[in-house]
């Protein structure tokens, strides 16, 4: 049979699925992490990020598939209260790790940055908004550890990853002020 022959070529494409499949099926690693306060294992193959290892293996949808190359920033989750793109992070990285998605943000009780995004309408489609809202946490975190209150510049340059098509950021940047105000900053600008 030719090699441009469509049987010969179906078989393979097919084999070599078959081997892929065969070493990644080899190559699953688990990971135990701490997971918005819960300890968890997770089973995935050893090159999986962190963002298919949290959407794919844990069902946490919240943590968005966006660009899938750390342009976008709707992937950010905290990583020991670091804002991590999840979607460039290997899964193996967060082993022994505590790591928070926005299913963790204000457990039981609307979290501050919620309640103000909600307040000043920051969120519109809401496929940024998670991300948003974790950089956000991270950011002001810092800030309050290091008594300081962030300006209004410092925040959007804080926010400078996270793309948003549609709010214009303006209401995003009122929001994380009003969660600041809420949260209690520093005072040092």
């Amino acid at each position: 049979m030719p090699d441009n022959d469509p049987n010969v070529l179906r078989h393979r494409l097919g084999a070599a699925a078959g081997q892929q499949a065969r070493s990644e099926a080899r190559d699953v690693r688990v990971v135990a992490f701490t997971l918005n306060g819960e300890s968890v294992q997770v089973a995935a193959p050893a090159h999986w990020t962190l963002l298919e290892a949290l959407r794919y293996r844990l069902g946490l949808i919240g943590t968005k598939q966006g660009c899938d190359k750390g342009d976008c920033g709707a992937c950010t989750v905290r990583v020991d209260g670091e804002a991590v793109l999840s979607c460039l992070t290997l899964a193996v990285m967060a082993a022994g790790r505590r790591v928070e998605t926005v299913e963790g943000l204000g457990v039981g009780r609307p979290h501050p940055l919620q309640r103000a995004f909600d307040d000043c309408g920051a969120a519109q489609c809401g496929f940024c908004t998670p991300g948003m809202l974790m950089s956000a946490a991270a950011m002001l975190d810092q800030a309050r550890a290091a008594g300081r209150t962030l300006s209004r510049m410092e925040i959007a340059a804080g926010l400078g990853g996270n793309l948003c098509r549609c709010t214009g950021y303006v209401r995003i940047l009122d929001a994380v002020e009003q969660a600041q105000r809420e949260l209690g900053g520093g005072g040092e600008r």
